[in-house]
Formats: structure tokens, C-alpha cells, sequence
């Protein structure tokens, strides 16, 4: 087996280097954008095997296209995986051959981890998961990053440079990643059944309902920044909006007695034994 030794991380961060994307889908196209937000000279090609896909991706990005993943591979010293997770398998197979230690695969395969990709690959270069969320697309997503034990901090900045353009990204053990994907990945989903019941209460009182869902929205929006920028734990801001004998405490105990709380703890626990399930193929 190829030795595992990776101590070329030492790789000055200023280097120029050429991103390679293995599938141009949504996600490929908003990876692209993001490494482009920040360097608008950036060397990218990427690759696909739809020609509409490649020529959309051509003209919306004007980044290089190809045909042939190993060649992509050996242009390429960042390589950005996003394909389709039952794709993942036979791809690296192919490209196995022509990878080296100068390369740091960067998957975003849900539910592929670290060990099937060394395997996959025979261990020849370092890997990182990736599980950025749907809201990457404007700007405001999150993504979750693991390594395995070689990647070090100068690997991981390489990784975390990409995604901090698309929003906020943070660093855990490989072991949370289906806490992760309960969490962050099917989140946006959740906030936007939050939205939607409060707009449907907003037009139960007579709010027209493109106002409603605005207002629902927005608050839900401003909460979160605050909270971002603030840094505070979530019950210390509840209680500035919560005056004694006001209207805030009535509708807290309202939703405290349809159990709001414990049903969304509940739906991400659901969604990470999903995540589990599909990781062990049961």
C-alpha cells in the first residue's frame, strides 16, 4: 500500500494553485463562484459529462472545462469532489492512479467517509469531508469540515479558504459528521417549516401572506445575525424580548405546551440516525 505521509503541507498558503471541480451541478457552479469571489484570477477547471451542464458552467463561470477526470486530476492540485454519493466509488477508482501526495481531495459525497475515500483511492493523497448546506448559494451557509490524522492546520486552512466564502464554516471530528447532517445539512429545511407556520399564524390574524411570510422571514434572519454577532447564549437574548406579564411569555408558554422545543430536538435526532443508517447501508 502507498506510503501515507503527507508532511508536504508545509505548502506556503500564497502559492498559486489550480482547483479541480469533478461535477459541475448546483453545488459545483456555487464552489466555483466562491473561489472566484475571492480571487477573481483563480486557475479552476472543472468537469462533467453533460454537455449542456459544461457549456452552462463555461459561459456562466468562464472557467476551464474537462472532458477527462485524470486529466483534470493531473492539472490540479485542489480537487473538489460533487458528484452524486453512489457515483463516488467508481469515480475514484478511476482517477486513483494519477493521484499524489500534492493533492488534497476535498469531498462533499454525503455519507461517504474518510476511510471508504482512502480506500478508494489507495490512500494516495489527503481528504477532507465537506458538508456545506443549501443556503451556500447566497453567501449565508454553513459547512462542516473533518479530516482524517493527516491533514494539519495548513490542509485544512487550504479547505476552510474555499467555503468561508459561501458563509460560515467550522472544524469537528469526523465521528459528529451525522450529528452534523441532522443539524446544519436538513436544517434549512426545519427553518423554512418554522417560517412557514409563522406566516400561516400571521395570516390567521389578518396579514396578507407575501407581508406574513416577509415578516417571518426577516425576524427569523435578524435573530440569527444577532445571535451570530452577539455570541451569547440563545436564552439570554429571549429574555430582552421577554418582558414580565408581556405578550412574548404567553406565546413562549403556548409553544412550550405543544412541546416546540422537544420536537426539533427530536427532528434532528431523527435525521441523524437517518444519516447513520445510510452511512452503514442498512
Amino acid at each position: 500500500m502507498p506510503e501515507r505521509c503527507f508532511n508536504r503541507a508545509k505548502r506556503s498558503d500564497d502559492m498559486t494553485e489550480t482547483y479541480g471541480i469533478i461535477g459541475l451541478g448546483t453545488m459545483g457552479r456555487v464552489l466555483a463562484r466562491g473561489i472566484l469571489a475571492k480571487d477573481s484570477q483563480a486557475k479552476i477547471v472543472g468537469s462533467t459529462h453533460s454537455h449542456q451542464t459544461s457549456d452552462r458552467a463555461s459561459a456562466e463561470l468562464g472557467i476551464q472545462i474537462e472532458r477527462d477526470n485524470v486529466r483534470l486530476v493531473q492539472r490540479a492540485q485542489t480537487l473538489l469532489l460533487c458528484v452524486k454519493p453512489h457515483q463516488a466509488h467508481a469515480l475514484i477508482g478511476t482517477i486513483a492512479p494519477v493521484l499524489t501526495r500534492e493533492h488534497l481531495l476535498i469531498s462533499i459525497c454525503a455519507s461517504v467517509t474518510i476511510e471508504d475515500l482512502r480506500a478508494w483511492s489507495g490512500e494516495r493523497c489527503a481528504i477532507i469531508r465537506a458538508m456545506p448546506n443549501t443556503p451556500c448559494q447566497i453567501g449565508e451557509g454553513m459547512t462542516v469540515l473533518a479530516g482524517g490524522e493527516e491533514i494539519d492546520d495548513t490542509l485544512m486552512r487550504r479547505a476552510s479558504r474555499i467555503f468561508d466564502e459561501l458563509g460560515r464554516t467550522v472544524v469537528i471530528d469526523e465521528s459528529l459528521m451525522d450529528g452534523a447532517t441532522g443539524l446544519s445539512g436538513c436544517g434549512p429545511a426545519y427553518a423554512y417549516l418554522i417560517i412557514e407556520a409563522l406566516s400561516d399564524a400571521g395570516v390567521k390574524l389578518g396579514i396578507p401572506r407575501v407581508t406574513a411570510t416577509a415578516m417571518a422571514a426577516q425576524t427569523l434572519l435578524g435573530a440569527a445575525k444577532m445571535l451570530l454577532e452577539r455570541g451569547v447564549h440563545p436564552a439570554s437574548l429571549r429574555d430582552e424580548v421577554t418582558t414580565p406579564a408581556g405578550c412574548t411569555i404567553d406565546g413562549l408558554m403556548a409553544m412550550e405546551e405543544g412541546r416546540l422545543r422537544s420536537t426539533l430536538m427530536n427532528g434532528v435526532v431523527a435525521a441523524a440516525e437517518r444519516s447513520r443508517r445510510l452511512r452503514e447501508g442498512s
